[in-house]
């Protein structure tokens, strides 16, 4: 009986000893599946990468600045040279003609010059009213003093050093002076034989009568009347062009129906054709009365300007 109890005992410690040994197994084996895991997940090629798509976006950004950075300083200008060199922009040179536009006309009713070639002249001379002569002696066409000049000069070089150049008090006396210049002299009688508002034929003109040496002269003129549109005003002059401001200006003085003079007792309206000394003589008045009446400082006049006369 004792022997069947002590193989009994050797039979369950057997049995126990079996049922242990799966489970050492198992334990074993969990970290072994979770090595190659870990090593997967750490790629070195990821922070190459990074670096690449950081440097991107930084490259455009410079060219764009760059590029308006000149753009802000690429302003257009134009190179004006006569008797000085003078830099200037578009917007200059249609201020200047808006302020001499009307004493242009006025001198092309009076004294037969077209005034487109008035304001060419002048933007070119005077670098449209920036150059030397201009600023400093009101000199708006380059006029040199010339035998029997008795005013005011200044010396200014040219084709020779220091020479002598005529001053004005204000530049409407250097357009009155730049009219009475072309019609005094006989070598510039042929341009007033051309047909009026004929731009292209008194720039060629100026320049064979000794106006200027310069060859490009005519091309210059001829460039800044057709780029600023400057023909216009001698058709408004001239009244050949159907516009709107030259059908306002016939209908407003009503010059298809009437052919009397426009008068009051104390003013007189100007009217196509009229001039300061036919003005004048109706009204029993010397001319420079008329002027100072009107605080005139040349003979210039426009269609529809009224005129104190008494």
């Amino acid at each position: 009986m004792f022997k069947k109890y002590i193989v009994l005992l050797v039979v369950l410690v057997l049995a126990s000893c079996n049922t242990t040994k799966p489970v050492i197994v198992t334990k074993k084996n969990t970290p072994r599946a979770s090595v190659p895991t870990v090593v997967k997940g750490k790629p070195e090629t990821y922070k190459p990468a990074k670096k690449t798509v950081a440097k991107v976006p930084t490259k455009p950004s410079v060219a764009v600045s760059q590029k308006s950075k000149a753009t802000v300083h690429n302003v257009p200008k134009e190179v004006i040279v006569s008797t000085s060199k003078t830099v200037v922009t578009s917007d200059v040179i249609v201020l200047y003609v808006s302020k001499f536009k009307d004493i242009a006309m006025g001198n092309m009713r009076n004294y037969g010059i077209p005034a487109s070639i008035i304001l060419a002249q002048g933007i070119l001379e005077s670098g449209a009213g920036n150059g030397d002569l201009a600023l400093s002696a009101n000199n708006h066409f380059g006029i040199k003093c010339h035998i029997g000049w008795t005013g005011e000069s200044v010396n200014h070089d040219d084709d020779a050093s220091q020479e002598c150049f005529r001053k004005y008090e204000n530049p409407s006396e250097s357009f009155k002076d730049h009219a009475l210049f072309l019609t005094s002299r006989n070598r510039y009688a042929k341009l007033f034989e051309n047909q009026k508002g004929d731009y292209k034929a008194w720039a060629k003109g100026l320049r064979a009568a000794g106006y200027a040496t310069d060859p490009k002269y005519p091309d210059k003129l001829i460039s800044y009347i057709e780029r600023y549109n400057l023909h216009q005003y001698d058709d408004l002059v001239l009244g050949i062009n159907s516009n709107i401001k030259i059908k306002e200006i016939t209908d407003e003085l009503n010059i298809s129906n009437k052919n009397s003079v426009a008068w009051n007792s104390d003013s007189y309206e100007v009217q196509k054709g009229d001039t300061l000394y036919s003005i004048a003589k109706k009204f029993a008045l010397q001319v420079e009365d008329l002027k100072q009446k009107n605080n005139l400082t040349d003979n210039a006049l426009a269609i529809g300007q009224r005129l104190i006369v008494k």
